[in-house]
């Protein structure tokens, strides 16, 4: 399974020809649990691993949630209204989000595999 640290980098949607789109990376307990809480929008998407559900409760925005294996495979694609909690997905490792309808603007749906490019720290 990857491991990744906070931080940020790049989704590839479905291989090297597909959408890229900014990534920030919630790897640690602290930036996990912080997520999306009290933000009014999100550039791109956020990637909380490891994780297997999500909440909204504190969320200005509703959000697209994307459920991960551990190949990163989606295996499926919520929209959640704020104060909403999201039933844990046994097959889930990764946790995608990003604002409510980004998704299915990048290809991200179930059977899709994406690819996650970290930055690289100093």
């Amino acid at each position: 399974m990857a491991r990744w640290r906070d931080g940020r980098g790049e989704l590839v949607v479905g291989g090297e020809a597909g959408p890229r789109v900014p990534l920030e990376i919630a790897a640690s307990y602290r930036a996990r649990r912080r997520g999306l809480l009290g933000r009014d929008s999100v550039d791109g998407a956020m990637l909380l691993s490891p994780a297997n559900s999500v909440h909204t409760f504190g969320m200005r925005m509703a959000i697209d949630v994307a459920y991960l294996d551990r190949r990163m495979r989606v295996l499926t694609v919520r929209t959640m209204r704020p104060g909403r909690l999201g039933l844990p997905r046994l097959r889930a490792r990764h946790v995608l989000e990003a604002g409510a309808g980004a998704m299915a603007g990048w290809g991200v749906r179930a059977g899709v595999v994406v690819g996650v490019r970290a930055d690289e720290g100093p």
